[in-house]
């Protein structure tokens, strides 16, 4: 009799462990730390669509917007890490924020990296009546007025803009004062309306302004063009060689998750950027699609871990100036 409760309870543990390991009948959810609507919702709805097929299980997006993405985070930090639960975080809900922010958790620590998701390369714009035409113009215009030139931002101290505005003021050995703005539709439109001169601005929403001659962009700051725009070089064709920031994309699950679970979800999200239809949607979006060799869960956390110890460093500057 003990030998038969004994081979029950194996089996019932076994089925435990099987179960742990792979997904139950109730849907994925995709945490998304914007509102439905912008550029990171609907990306996460064209990836989510091509990783459900791939999983041949049902994905919800949940869009959880509020505190630079700190509310979304934070409630996939304390979900069960049992697979079903994930963040489509970036750059600063998941390294800059933890310099920023009071976290109610650690951006390494409570959280098993995924996969490198798209990237949203910055453009260098300004108003029309900058009289710069080229980036290396705009270089020594800045120089030349850095006590009353402005740069618009959008989300305030640490936020993705303001990082590559002190980047690019650390590139350049001078400073300038910056202009922060809720959202962007008010900074669009304060740049054309010339209330401030210059701006890192996401591709999206900003592209079809230039296209239309309503303010001027001097180069894009990824490695190679954007085909939605091969008319606008890079920093390095332009006279800023290596200046290459933006707002990188990434998948984190709760800490804990089964590793057989983190790698079919990352093999899902590789599997969704093959996908020759979607390659080109993100492409006509503006953004860069990650090389294939950073799109594995220890690629991700290796590269997170750079990041930081490359923007810790000018975030915790940025906001020490600020408290001053």
């Amino acid at each position: 009799m003990n030998k038969l409760f004994a081979c029950a309870a194996f089996v019932i543990a076994s089925l435990g462990v099987a179960q742990a390991q792979d997904f139950q009948s109730r849907p994925i959810i995709m945490v998304v730390p914007y509102p439905a609507g912008g550029v990171t919702d609907a990306m996460a709805r064209l990836i989510g669509e091509r990783m459900q097929a791939a999983l041949d299980h049902t994905i919800i997006i949940d869009n959880v917007g509020g505190a630079q993405g700190v509310i979304a985070v934070n409630r996939v930090a304390h979900a069960a890490p049992d697979g079903h639960t994930f963040v489509l975080g970036n750059v600063e809900t998941n390294v800059t924020n933890a310099v920023t922010q009071q976290l109610p958790f650690d951006v390494f620590a409570d959280f098993d990296p995924i996969v490198l998701m798209p990237s949203y390369p910055f453009l260098l714009v300004s108003k029309n009546d900058v009289p710069a035409k080229n980036l290396k113009e705009l270089i020594a215009w800045l120089k030349a007025n850095q006590t009353k030139a402005l740069q618009g931002i959008v989300g305030g101290n640490g936020a993705a803009q303001h990082l590559c505005g002190l980047r690019l003021q650390q590139e350049l050995g001078i400073n300038w004062s910056f202009v922060p703005y809720r959202g962007g539709a008010p900074a669009m439109q304060d740049l054309m309306a010339g209330q401030f001169d210059i701006m890192c601005t996401a591709t999206g929403s900003f592209l079809p302004l230039v296209q239309a001659g309503s303010i001027r962009a001097y180069a894009v700051t990824s490695k190679t063009r954007l085909p939605a725009a091969p008319d606008i070089p890079t920093v390095d064709e332009a006279g800023l060689p290596g200046f290459h920031v933006g707002v990188w994309n990434a998948m984190w699950a709760p800490k804990g998750t089964p590793k057989t679970l983190i790698d079919k979800l990352a093999d899902a999200g590789r599997k969704a950027l093959a996908d020759p239809a979607l390659r080109k949607r993100i492409i006509d979006m503006g953004l860069d699609m990650p090389p294939a060799d950073q799109m594995t869960p220890e690629a991700l956390g290796k590269f997170q871990r750079e990041e930081a110890d490359l923007w810790w460093p000018i975030t915790r500057k940025a906001v020490e100036s600020a408290s001053k």
